[in-house]
């Protein structure tokens, strides 16, 4: 059986209840006066959120719900939802839209804190918490938030289990930014109907209190406990950030017989408080602080683990162990735990997302030291994946031109002073990769597209043919002959008229029979000088005659056509060329500029910009050439604005696309 559909069959085991059941016992009036505390501080949450990929920072779209839990507009939701995020809008059960900012988040916990930004200031109808640890099984529950981003809903199920964890077979649980959510949280169960959207909604009892902040849902749903939830978030509200305390301890249920009560110490880390303590792997702890602690089972261990990352840093804490048989007593002063994972950065000069390393991951690494700057993932194809030798994930720079790094913003001034006013430079940098120090030189900086070269102008008629095949030559009484009929005309001035045949060229025969001999024409034409006029014999309307045509040059390829890149809103345009009109609804009357690349997760990518639109205008300025729309894309990068507003050409249709960056 796979684990994913053995976890829905373990836990669809445990509710108590149907859902169906639970409109039985749950009291309409109750439900009706719940849903009233409630659902008018429910909000809908739309996030830009950020993820790192490829050497970049990938914008992504994504919603969550929230409970607004103060009148003057502080939200509870997921850290997964608005943890990571470049823009943040709530919606209100009335449709209204209101911008947020990011109080704090805490990944361990899953939740995060957020504050309405009203135009104006003003009250919100707010939720409260309730006690998580007065619910018991069967109890009536109300789920609430946004569902797969709909509007606000609501669903009735009952609570399945007050003490849900991840079964030893999902041996990674809940990970979120290199923390285990698990750790410290005990799922409150429940079948009330949640889906994706729902994570960071309330879990409403029927007295119409936060009881849970819905975050999981494997067939069963798991809520984050209101009794947890709530320091975390005053903290949140007060510092920004939650403080833990780390002794250097990693814990598990104990082993063997279960007639004893205690937890198990798995592991000690080198020179931790612990540690130093005299704590070793295979003690028991017993008490902390004269609280006793039990793990005889895996539902126990949160709550040991809430009980030691809980000591006040700083402040010597009282250890009871048993050791070797007997009980003893230590003195542990606690270091600050700090996050598992730090911010990761686009360092887009060298093609790399990197990030500072945290105590944890430097601990994890057997690192003395916390210097350096990690590389995440790389650009194919950027100056760090083509370095001489490559970087790789996982290598962590340590120094540019002999200059040390000891964290990103080292490593960002360091090439930014390379740099200087230079589109290119080469480094020197050290790197570590597990225990070697290496060096390598990466070509940092903007490296221009390779054009291939510039073809020189050739002599063209401006039209499109297709061959005379012989079944066509017959059909039109010119059996016998071979020629190229006109079918598109790209510049009327020429004289020529679609549905001409094009027999000879000066008097020498056009000799192409075959489909796709069309280069036949194209090449005696290419024989001539530009400018030269050419008596072409056609037959129009059953006619033949003579035709001078004066040449012109042909038109530039694509490739050789000037482009710009915009690093802001990330996509590439250059100016048009005919051939661009070829096979699109576009009248050779249309100016602007074709888009050739969208970045995936960029800011027009966001937007719907798509490759093959054609750039009319920005912000009603006219954009003619790339020269416009670089000088227009710069205007609104000075400026600021909420939104960029671009009109496009996307075959017959024009359309409007609205980018809105995070400046």
């Amino acid at each position: 059986m796979r684990p994913g559909r053995a976890l829905v069959t373990i836990l669809s085991a445990l509710t108590f209840l149907p859902a169906a059941a639970a409109a039985q016992v749950a009291d309409r009036a109750a439900i009706d006066r719940a849903i009233a505390a409630v659902y008018p501080s429910l909000v809908r949450i739309s996030v830009v959120a950020i993820e790192h990929d490829e050497g970049r920072e990938i914008k992504v779209e994504g919603s969550g719900s929230g409970t607004i839990i103060t009148p003057d507009g502080y939200v509870v939701t997921n850290h997964h939802v608005a943890g990571r995020t470049r823009r943040i809008v709530c919606t209100l059960p009335n449709r209204e839209e209101v911008p947020a900012d990011l109080v704090g988040t805490d990944p361990l916990s899953d939740i995060a804190v957020l504050k309405l930004r009203p135009a104006t200031p003003r009250t919100f109808p707010a939720a409260a918490f309730g006690r998580s640890s007065a619910l018991t099984r069967g109890e009536p529950v109300l789920a609430m938030g946004s569902p797969l981003s709909v509007s606000q809903s609501v669903t009735l199920g009952v609570i399945s289990n007050t003490e849900l964890i991840m079964p030893r077979m999902f041996q990674t649980g809940v990970a979120i930014d290199g923390e285990n959510v698990g750790t410290i949280v005990r799922w409150l169960g429940h079948d009330a109907a949640i889906f994706p959207g729902n994570s960071g909604g309330p879990l409403v009892n029927l007295a119409g209190e936060i009881i849970g902040v819905n975050e999981i849902s494997f067939g069963l749903a798991g809520a984050i406990p209101s009794d947890l939830a709530r320091p975390v978030v005053d903290a949140l509200i007060a510092r920004g950030q939650v403080r833990r305390s780390w002794l250097g301890i990693e814990a598990q249920p104990l082993v063997g017989a279960a007639d004893r009560t205690g937890a198990l110490v798995a592991w000690v880390a080198d020179g931790s408080p612990a540690a130093r303590a005299g704590i070793a792997a295979g003690d028991e702890l017993l008490r902390i602080n004269g609280a006793a602690v039990d793990a005889r089972f895996p539902e126990q261990l949160p709550l040991v683990n809430q009980a030691l990352l809980g000591l006040p840093v700083g402040e010597a804490a009282q250890v009871v162990i048993r050791q070797q048989g007997r009980e003893r007593t230590v003195t542990v002063v606690p270091e600050e735990r700090g996050a598992a994972r730090l911010g990761r950065s686009e360092v887009r000069a060298w093609g790399i997302a990197v990030a500072d390393i945290s105590a944890i991951e430097a601990r994890e690494l057997g690192r003395a030291s916390r210097d350096g700057a990690r590389v995440i993932n790389l650009r194919r194809g950027g100056p760090a994946a083509e370095a001489k030798p490559p970087l790789q994930p996982g290598d962590i720079i340590v120094g540019i031109d002999g200059q040390p790094v000891r964290s990103v913003r080292d490593l960002e001034t360091h090439t930014a002073t390379a740099l200087g006013t230079k589109a290119r430079a080469g480094l020197l940098v050290a790197f570590e990769r597990g225990l070697e120090r290496r060096l390598t030189v990466v070509d940092a900086g903007t490296h221009a597209n390779d054009t291939g070269g510039l073809e020189a102008a050739k002599a063209w008629v401006p039209v499109s043919v297709q061959v005379l095949t012989p079944p066509l030559a017959e059909r039109l009484a010119l059996a016998g002959r071979t020629g190229v009929l006109v079918t598109r005309v790209i510049d009327p001035a020429c004289g020529v008229q679609v549905g001409d045949v094009i027999l000879a060229i000066d008097g020498e025969a056009v000799t192409a029979t075959n489909a796709g001999d069309e280069e036949v024409f194209a090449a005696a034409i290419r024989r001539y000088r530009i400018g030269a006029s050419v008596p072409l014999t056609i037959v129009r309307d059953g006619k033949e005659s003579a035709l001078p045509v004066t040449l012109v040059a042909s038109p530039r390829p694509p490739r050789e056509m000037t482009r710009f890149t915009d690093a802001v809103f990330e996509f590439t345009a250059r100016d048009l060329t005919a051939s661009d009109r070829d096979g699109r609804a576009v009248t050779m009357s249309v100016t602007g500029v074709l888009v050739e690349n969208v970045s995936r997760g960029g800011w027009a990518d966001l937007a719907q910009l798509r490759p093959g639109d054609v750039i009319v205008s920005v912000d009603g300025t006219a954009v003619t050439d790339v020269r416009a729309l670089e000088a227009a894309t710069t205007a609104a990068a000075s400026r600021k604005p909420a939104s960029v507003v671009m009109q496009v050409q996307r075959g017959v249709r024009t359309r409007f696309v609205e980018l809105q960056p995070s400046w």
